[in-house]
């Protein structure tokens, strides 16, 4: 855990110093892919992006509790803390760094399609995409799973420096917290899973 906010540091720091150079070319590049597929295909995927992280945890939660799935409920809780875990750390570095965001910093280079309130880094949609593409991955380790997982997580990478709205370091820092809040909630679950377990316990021989 050390070593993700370490890395995390060091790509603010590189974002800081090199923002007006590689940051902002590299941005000004994908920016200019404006064909009228591409623009859609990105309009569309920012402003689903929120719905989908929300809504497969919360509908497989659902179908848990119907079919009385126990196991199913415990994949659908792993994957809807982990997108909160990667929202709650994303929107914390958002209020600490302040970016500005690059269409407004650059008016002249970004041609922005959407105007979003808050700061740039890192990018929440981004950090929640890649949250819920590697729970899903870890939970059911298939090629039909982690393929479409990857290329729809990347897309919204994608799409939200094609709309003008993130420097491609605060799409860089938003996966890396995606994957990393996932990852570590692995050992988070485990743990809180056998506290849960110790609880039960108690109240079994208590009661008993």
């Amino acid at each position: 855990m050390k070593a993700f906010f370490v890395i995390l540091f060091l790509i603010i720091s590189v974002a800081d110093i090199y923002g007006q150079n590689w940051d902002i070319n590299t941005l000004h590049s994908i920016n200019n892919i404006n064909g009228k597929f591409v623009r859609n295909y990105s309009k569309t995927l920012s402003k689903t992006t929120p719905y989908v992280v929300v809504g497969i945890p919360t509908v497989m939660a659902f179908y848990a509790g119907i079919s009385k799935n126990e196991e199913l409920f415990e994949d659908a809780f792993y994957i809807g803390s982990s997108v909160v875990e990667a929202f709650v750390v994303t929107y914390g570095l958002k209020s600490m760094v302040g970016r500005e965001r690059p269409f407004k910093r650059y008016p002249n280079r970004v041609d922005e399609q959407e105007r979003p309130s808050g700061s740039s880094f890192p990018s929440a949609h981004t950090a929640s995409a890649f949250s819920l593409a590697t729970a899903l991955s870890i939970k059911y380790p298939k090629w039909y799973v982690i393929a479409p997982s990857a290329v729809w997580a990347c897309s919204v990478g994608f799409a939200r420096m094609n709309e003008g709205v993130h420097y491609p370091s605060d799409v860089f820092a938003g996966a890396l917290i995606g994957t990393g809040c996932t990852v570590a909630n692995v050992y988070i679950n485990r743990w809180l899973k056998k506290c849960l377990l110790l609880e039960r316990r108690k109240q079994i021989l208590f009661n008993y």
